[in-house]
């Protein structure tokens, strides 16, 4: 006769499955581990049980900081080296690999919080991982055990273990009451003798604790970098609210206009895109963007490319602080330039963002073409061609691939001749591009408007752009009617290294003029390199166009068109 304290089958399977679960679940938290990166430099996270996050920097001693999570978990950072991939050393590369470490130091330091996020989504997503790992291991031994052991013999143990279930389930809870203490109990208090670095006071982080030789030399030169850090602070956050007085001034000077009549009203349908481009890694910018595209309604980010310096895996920390700068639901567009790589795509993509690929997006209802730079420029090293295309072979890419689709309303690249070709086929009516650091346009370029964006990160030749503002940042608001697919005007903010901030009137895109003689190429009929010209009796007189001269004749075909490997 069966035991009335026996419990159900269905509450001995759920207790058996709840145990294995949450001996899964402890083994991934606590074993969960992430390569990423400190700085420049490559790191190991790794979680323990001590509630305390360690940064081992070697002889140099260790960075200890108390643990933000819970149940007395913490992390042990292992500081690797600083990944090189110089095929030749020499003092000139080196030096300047070594000014681009600096600015990583000084990045990490100013915005900590984007690798403790970093880190902390790289360690769940380890722990889920092995967490389920285990689990199937668990699961697969388990029927395993069972199909062994046979149908009599576990009716044989089945017989001896239901009646002990509550038994069983009480030691079960012991054990794991007891490793909870055990595990709580390996939690490290504070050592004497270990003050919290006063350097650290009123930022990021604050309460860290500094042993071995690291000690001294941060109290040493804390001082200096804290200024450092406070001048950052200061200058992006006083820009930060310059740009927010300046946009209320414009708004009052554009109520004024458009009340007098002097510019007209916006429509409902109007797309509202914000231009960044040349970011270089300058994520004291981050705030200001986030605030240009509040403050406009931005319905669109386009990213020019550039956004590092290197395209490095360290230069994660740079893609997160510029993603995490976009408003929620916002989309962003990327053209990746020749100092980004595919790498920085990848990371770009994991924050949701459509990085081009030689193909049409369609985003607010507007249609965007693009593609990632051909070239790659590294520190040191020079640029070079780093993909199967050549810069020309891309640009007449781009332009077939406008004329096929015959439907495209913006062409974002990197590099601004890239988009030559597809301009003069008449198949892409605007483009938007970075890399020159200098803003030029709207222009007529062939059949279509050309703008050059300069750089958001007022990168200046031969400066950091790490820190207060070596040179004028630049952002750029384009309205674009969807319905036509027209580029309707377009508004520079600037911010000049005093941090005053402007922002400009817009100023309407002008209407493109057809050349004398030129054919409509945007007949499905004809492609981007079709030669063919009006025969002499249809070519107008030049006379009767007030003297047109050979200035005016037909432009030649795409794959005429020269593009430079021009790389600032």
């Amino acid at each position: 006769m069966t035991d009335r304290r026996e419990p159900p089958r269905w509450l001995r399977w759920t207790l058996v499955a709840s145990a294995a679960v949450l001996a899964c679940l402890v083994y991934g938290v606590t074993t969960a581990s992430a390569e990423l990166n400190l700085g420049p430099h490559e790191a190991l996270y790794e979680v323990d049980t001590d509630g305390l996050v360690v940064t081992d920097l070697g002889p140099l001693g260790t960075l200890e900081i108390d643990s933000p999570l819970p149940l007395g978990l913490g992390a042990d950072i292992t500081v690797k080296e600083i990944p090189a991939d110089l095929t030749a050393v020499d003092q000139a590369s080196t030096l300047d690999r070594l000014v681009g470490d600096l600015d990583r130091y000084l990045q990490f330091y100013d915005s900590p919080e984007i690798t403790i996020d970093a880190a902390t989504r790289a360690l769940v997503a380890s722990a889920i991982r092995r967490s389920v790992a285990a689990l199937v291991v668990v699961g697969l031994a388990g029927w395993g055990l069972s199909a062994l052991l046979g149908r009599r013999r576990r009716k044989e143990l089945s017989a001896v273990l239901v009646p002990r279930t509550w038994q069983l389930t009480a030691g079960v809870v012991v054990v794991a009451v007891v490793g909870a203490t055990v595990v709580s109990g390996d939690e490290a208090p504070v050592r004497s003798g270990r003050p919290a670095s006063e350097v650290f006071a009123g930022t990021a982080l604050e309460g860290a604790r500094i042993t071995g030789r690291l000690a001294s030399v941060v109290d040493t030169y804390g001082g200096q970098l804290l200024e450092l850090y406070d001048d950052n602070e200061a200058f992006y956050a006083a820009a930060d609210d310059d740009l927010h007085q300046a946009w209320r001034s414009w708004l009052i000077r554009d109520a004024v206009r458009t009340n007098l009549g002097d510019v007209a009203a916006p429509g409902d349908e109007v797309v509202t895109m914000l231009v960044v481009s040349d970011l270089h890694c300058n994520t004291g910018m981050s705030t200001l963007i986030n605030s240009a595209a509040t403050l406009a309604g931005a319905d669109v980010v386009l990213n020019a490319g550039d956004t590092t310096m290197n395209g490095t895996a360290v230069e994660k920390a740079c893609v997160d602080s510029f993603a995490a700068a976009v408003p929620d639901g916002v989309p962003m567009i990327v053209a990746d330039g020749n100092h980004d790589s595919v790498l920085t795509s990848e990371q770009e993509a994991a924050h949701g963002q459509t990085v081009l690929d030689g193909s049409v997006v369609e985003v607010a209802g507007v249609r965007i073409l693009g593609d990632r730079d051909a070239l790659e420029t590294r520190i040191g090293e020079g640029t070079s061609v780093a993909r199967e295309r050549t810069p020309a072979e891309q640009a007449e890419d781009l332009a077939e691939t406008a004329c096929e689709d015959g439907d495209v309303d913006l062409l974002l690249v990197h590099t601004p001749v890239v988009g030559t070709p597809a301009l003069e086929s008449g198949c892409v009516p605007f483009q938007v591009s970075g890399h020159t650091h200098r803003r030029a346009g709207p222009e007529q370029v062939g059949q279509g408007m050309r703008y050059v964006s300069a750089s958001t990160a007022g990168a200046a030749s031969g400066q950091a752009t790490v820190g207060p503002l070596r040179g004028t940042a630049e952002m750029t608001l384009l309205r674009v009617d969807p319905e036509e697919g027209r580029v309707i005007d377009v508004q520079v903010i600037t911010v000049d290294p005093d941090g005053q901030a402007t922002v400009h009137d817009r100023e309407p895109v002008p209407p493109v003029v057809p050349a004398v003689g030129q054919l409509d190429r945007t007949t499905p009929s004809e492609g981007p390199f079709d030669t063919s010209q009006d025969d002499a009796s249809s070519s107008p007189d030049p006379t009767e166009t007030g003297g047109a001269t050979g200035d005016d004749e037909v432009r030649p075909s795409p794959s005429a068109s020269p593009v430079g490997p021009i790389a600032p």
